[in-house]
């Protein structure tokens, strides 16, 4: 696996345990969001969930499905970056055969080499228009977005305090089902993912490791955070896995046809 997909992890990892705890106050206390709250965090991210997550609850009776309808609705908007993401992979992956050609062309490890390599690297992407960061930028996108929606949980009295189905939404899930949903929904949504893809070659070995880092760092962090946040995660999950299997449809068929021999 890469360096850069292991600081990626890393960065998701550290992003989640410290910007968690930017919310309370000295006594640990979380601090309630308002819409007077000062700073330009509270104002322009955990606020609006706040307000968008109750104002939802008006209309539908209960926190707990407001917050599956506001997840909706946050996917919905994504829906023209994983696209780009999807696009971007698949782009990647057909050129796998000229990048491995260009390593075994410069293998060379001294400096001037590996600069070149990386010219020619750069140079093969600009050819074909693929940009390598499009694969991680939805992660990216969606990591201020998630700890927003637990600051907006655990600091808005309403919803931290409100219980849905079997569980408290601002407490762990007692009896862990959402956290190993959350899990198991992660490693479908990765496989699917991977769907209609070439199972060969460097990049899709690396795919098949996050397939199953990803599930165990969301089991790990879902089992200690607000069951609203393992919720919010099973409801993207499904979603983005129904949304990769629409859009990736052609492509699925064609790998289905292949592996029959027709």
């Amino acid at each position: 696996m890469k360096k850069k997909h292991i600081s990626l992890l890393l960065l998701v990892g550290f992003s989640m345990v410290v910007l968690a705890g930017c919310s309370s106050s000295a006594s640990g206390t979380p601090v309630e969001i308002t819409a007077d709250t000062e700073g330009f965090w509270n104002h322009f991210f955990v606020w609006p969930l706040s307000w968008l997550i109750t104002t939802v609850a008006k209309y539908t009776g209960g926190y707990g499905v407001a917050i599956i309808i506001v997840t909706v609705l946050v996917r919905l908007c994504l829906v023209p970056l994983m696209v780009k993401q999807i696009r971007s992979t698949k782009a990647m992956q057909a050129l796998q055969p000229e990048m491995k050609r260009l390593k075994e062309q410069y293998s060379s490890k001294d400096q001037a080499t590996q600069q070149k390599l990386q010219q020619e690297t750069m140079a093969l992407y600009k050819t074909h228009g693929v940009n390598p960061l499009a694969g991680c930028l939805p992660l990216l996108i969606q990591m201020p977005i998630l700890i927003a929606f637990y600051q907006a949980i655990i600091r808005t009295t309403e919803i931290s305090e409100h219980t849905f189905l079997w569980f408290d939404l601002g407490s762990p899930d007692p009896y862990f089902i959402l956290p190993i949903l959350a899990g198991v929904t992660t490693y479908i949504s990765q496989r699917i993912s991977m769907l209609g893809q070439d199972q060969s070659g460097p990049m899709a070995s690396q795919m098949k490791i996050m397939m199953y880092i990803m599930p165990a760092m969301i089991l790990f962090f879902a089992l200690n955070l607000p069951a609203a946040l393992s919720l919010y995660w099973v409801v993207g999950n499904i979603f983005s896995a129904i949304q990769t299997y629409i859009i990736k449809g052609p492509d699925i068929k064609a790998a289905a046809l292949k592996k029959n021999g027709r």
